[in-house]
């Protein structure tokens, strides 16, 4: 195991469930689970944190047992998704006018074209969540995925911006702060569940992530390499169970158990002599329910649910055969049986489940290969790719490095004699490796300090 790599924490905090999972990444970049643990989650609606005290209560059940699974972890910073019918996006262009035209753009610039990009207006009571780059441009250049080590004067792009309500992100923050935790970074839960369950390749064909949580139903639609579009639907798996109760006049738990039990996306597929025999209340007589009725109130709420991606798919002008890649189904409600050919008949697009076992090492618990945990997956990979980023940055900041005084011995930068055959010979700078710059760094100190040390003799 890579001991170096940090062990990186994600808290999903959804309507049925709240679950930590703990991960590192090994040597060959994949995600090796060191602590898992889950809790029933009750002060959430609609992926919306309404009852604190039973939220926190909830978050603190599931870092027990998750340090119950490993008692060697530490829990400070966690990654926190966050869905809810609140959250809104919207498109927007920034540009910068460079000052060294000279030089190639560099990541300083890249940022503060985004940090621009959160001054951007929103309506009173939303906060800006994430601000996401599509494509740059670089003078008349389009299309260009980064921008880095390219040069010229004007350097912009589209920008993705996910919004939110202050109130419902304050009470996300509040609860994850009151059951001792720091919030890094809160993930839309639809980029989270992309991130698990996504490659390369669906990236480069165009799919449509759709994420079937108990609150909510979360899109996110991508094309040509590119975030298009995101999106949370209101209805999700809670709202097929209680359909059940109102329509069959069930208890809400029985519901729940038939829906996973017996249930089915297409009633044409269901037998129509079948029946469930449900026991009565307080001595009533049991009850005969109809498996083909059970199929046809499901039908009704998931074509319900499709019909709204298909659309979002119609607003980004991707609801034809441009999306390759097919519609993604991941989240607890995506295991519902005929669910890929109900998505496909409304859509009209190819349909697969989407499982998180795509960055995760061998040898994990089956129990996180379900799609339900898509999500909490993937804010540790969210953790890991703003870790990996950091360090590049890091990285480059300490190439330009100028070391003062008595270090400079050591210079980062050496120069060669180039012959240009116009202008005869030029002097060239060229870039010390980071191992070699940091040997300088560190002989640099030994010697300062050996002078100190002669001085005081």
């Amino acid at each position: 195991m890579n001991q170096e790599q940090p062990i990186i924490v994600g808290l999903d905090i959804g309507t049925t469930k709240i679950a930590a999972i703990a991960g590192r990444k090994n040597e060959y970049g994949k995600l090796e689970i060191l602590g898992f643990g889950r809790a029933n989650s009750n002060g959430v609606q609609h992926g919306m944190v309404l009852n604190i005290d039973q939220t926190i209560k909830a978050i603190e059940m599931a870092l027990k047992n998750c340090y119950d699974s490993n008692p060697n972890l530490e829990i400070g910073e966690v990654y926190v998704g966050i869905a809810g019918h609140h959250i809104k996006s919207l498109q927007t262009r920034g540009d910068i006018v460079r000052q060294s035209i000279e030089e190639e753009i560099r990541q300083e610039e890249i940022d503060r074209l985004v940090a621009d990009q959160y001054r951007t207006y929103i309506p009173a009571g939303d906060q800006i969540i994430d601000v996401i780059p599509q494509e740059f441009t670089v003078d008349n250049f389009q299309n260009i995925p980064n921008p880095i080590g390219y040069s010229g004067v004007k350097v912009g792009a589209n920008f993705h911006i996910i919004t939110g309500d202050k109130n419902a992100i304050r009470n996300i923050n509040r609860s994850v702060d009151k059951a001792g935790l720091i919030t890094k970074d809160l993930v839309l839960q639809p980029l989270a569940s992309a991130a698990a369950v996504m490659c390369d390749q669906d990236l480069e064909a165009g799919v449509a992530i759709v994420d079937i949580g108990g609150g909510t139903t979360d899109l996110a639609v991508f094309y040509e390499g590119i975030l298009k579009h995101t999106a949370v639907i209101p209805f999700g798996g809670e709202n097929i169970t209680n359909d059940i109760k109102n329509g069959l006049g069930v208890l809400k738990t029985q519901a729940e158990q038939m829906k996973i039990q017996f249930g089915s996306a297409l009633s044409d597929e269901a037998k129509a002599n079948a029946f469930i025999t449900i026991p009565g209340l307080r001595g009533m007589a049991p009850k005969e329910i109809s498996v083909k009725n059970l199929a046809s109130i499901i039908q009704a709420r998931m074509s319900e649910i499709m019909d709204f991606v298909t659309y979002h798919l119609k607003q980004v002008g991707l609801d034809t055969r441009l999306l390759n890649g097919g519609v993604i189904l991941t989240g607890g409600g995506s295991q519902l049986k005929h669910l890929i050919q109900l998505t496909e008949y409304v859509t009209g697009l190819n349909a697969r489940i989407g499982y998180p076992n795509e960055h995760l090492a061998g040898g994990h618990i089956e129990e996180l290969a379900k799609p339900m945990y898509s999500t909490c997956i993937g804010l540790i990979l969210k953790g890991y790719n703003d870790y990996e980023n950091k360090n590049k940055q890091f990285e480059e900041q300490f190439k330009r490095v100028e070391i003062p005084g008595s270090l400079q011995q050591q210079p980062v930068d050496e120069t060669l004699d180039v012959v240009d055959e116009t202008n005869g010979p030029v002097k060239v700078k060229q870039r010390k490796s980071l191992k070699n710059f940091m040997d300088g760094f560190k002989n640099g100190l030994i010697d300062l300090f050996k002078e100190e040390e002669d001085a005081k003799l």
